[in-house]
């Protein structure tokens, strides 16, 4: 294979974070047998350093087991922290301190989900991988995963549960992964990495991280399990290793799988294919050394006047409009979040209440006499449901924007990390 050089980012228009980023994509995209063996120095680059910075002070965050916040780098100096990470990363030197362990409640539950927060520094160094190894994974994500990817979103994720219905998939298989980002065996998601990076140095990287632990009552656990959450390269490491299940997945066979993160759905025509996904997805994340949990686990008809489900903090469920002014009777899916609706209540006879479009509700197209409807009033006061309505539409018209934008970027050759930049070489070293 001939060596190629990318062109600067002068040249083309891009930073020179993200001319890397994107030169990473457009190879990775090319060949999707290459593994990279030379990604060492981009890590350790400065001006790629700053940028991770850039990214951890603009999510704050509360300070590790040091008890070292933002503030007080930025108080002694950041260019003198960077110098110290490039220095260390470039010898080799670097590792982790242990991530502290806090437990945060889940909304409209008891229970406390885990999550670990390391040190600022650590952070940093977590950030510059991610910028280094981001690009190259998701050349081969697939279209069924939304989940803490760029240029994906959950509104994305929803779009799809609202479009697949229309087109016959009315059975839903909705689950979680149980306790999936502590359960991810360490071994296994290094293979994974390893299908294509084999730069020894930053597999050596990605192993010290893992393997940092977590400090919990005093004492530091080190398990052989789990990317811990709260960590910045967590959600990559996890999409790497689910990203097995997408490619494995047969849409025709066995429906529509739509997955965020540890979230999972599937759309099916009948329930004889929504019971084969349900088995054929506990089989592959069997093989994964995961599994789903039982409490979450379950096949939804929708049908107007039936049950619905509860995926990414909405309730959804099928409703039906009166066609009082078009004289059609319109089913379609609607949602509100989750807690303020049917979900939170009995569900009411089929029959019983008459489903109005919320953009009806909003514009008034009912009869003088005719109150709001008692199940749109008791999910939203009639003035938060405008604002929320409108937000809404604002999030459907740019998800939508942005399906059309990545859909002619995918044909064009240019991907979710900027403008075009020729299918050439990787700056710096990495030649084949």
């Amino acid at each position: 294979m001939s060596a190629v050089t990318a062109p600067t980012a002068k040249e083309s228009g891009l930073d020179s974070v993200r001319a890397l980023q994107h030169a990473l994509y457009r190879t990775a995209k090319a060949d999707p047998g290459r593994r990279f063996h030379a990604l060492r120095d981009k890590v350790c680059r400065r001006d790629l350093l700053e940028r991770a910075w850039v990214n951890v002070r603009r999510n704050g965050g509360a300070a590790g087991i040091d008890r070292t916040t933002i503030a007080v780098i930025e108080q002694h100096g950041v260019s003198r922290l960077l110098d110290e990470l490039a220095t260390d990363l470039q010898d080799g030197s670097w590792r982790p301190l242990a991530a502290r362990r806090v437990f945060i409640p889940k909304p409209g539950t008891v229970e406390l989900r885990p999550s670990s927060i390391p040190t600022v520094r650590d952070r940093v160094v977590q950030a510059a991988a991610k910028i280094v190894l981001e690009p190259i994974f998701e050349a081969d994500m697939a279209d069924c995963s939304f989940g803490f990817r760029p240029r994906r979103a959950a509104h994305d994720a929803l779009q799809v549960l609202i479009d697949e219905p229309w087109r016959g998939r009315r059975w839903v298989v909705a689950t979680d992964i149980a306790n999936c980002f502590e359960a991810i065996p360490h071994e296994k998601l290094m293979q994974a990495v390893e299908e294509r990076v084999c730069d020894q140095s930053v597999l050596k990287l990605l192993r010290v991280m893992l393997r940092a632990g977590v400090l919990s009552d005093g004492q530091v656990h080190r398990p052989v399990t789990g990317t811990p959450q709260g960590g910045v390269i967590s959600p990559l490491l996890a999409n790497i290793y689910l990203h097995r299940i997408d490619r494995s997945w047969n849409g025709r066979e066995h429906g529509v799988l739509v997955r965020y993160a540890d979230d999972v759905v599937v759309m099916c025509s009948t329930r004889v294919q929504a019971e084969a996904a349900l088995a054929r997805l506990t089989a592959l994340l069997a093989d994964l050394g995961l599994e789903p949990k039982a409490a979450k686990t379950r096949i939804v008809h929708l049908t107007v006047g039936g049950e619905g489900l509860d995926f990414l903090g909405f309730h959804h469920r099928l409703v039906r409009s009166d066609g009082r002014r078009t004289g059609k009777h319109v089913t379609f899916l609607a949602r509100w979040p989750t807690g303020q609706g049917h979900a939170a209540r009995p569900r009411p006879a089929p029959g019983t209440h008459r489903a109005v479009p919320a953009a009806a509700a909003c514009r008034g197209d009912r009869g003088a006499d005719e109150p709001v409807p008692a199940r749109l009033v008791r999910v939203l006061p009639v003035r938060k449901l405008r604002e929320t309505l409108r937000q809404d539409h604002r999030l459907r018209t740019a998800a939508s924007d942005a399906h059309h934008l990545q859909a002619s970027q995918t044909q064009s050759g240019m991907g979710p990390f900027g403008g075009v930049l020729p299918v050439t070489e990787l700056p710096g070293p990495d030649r084949p």
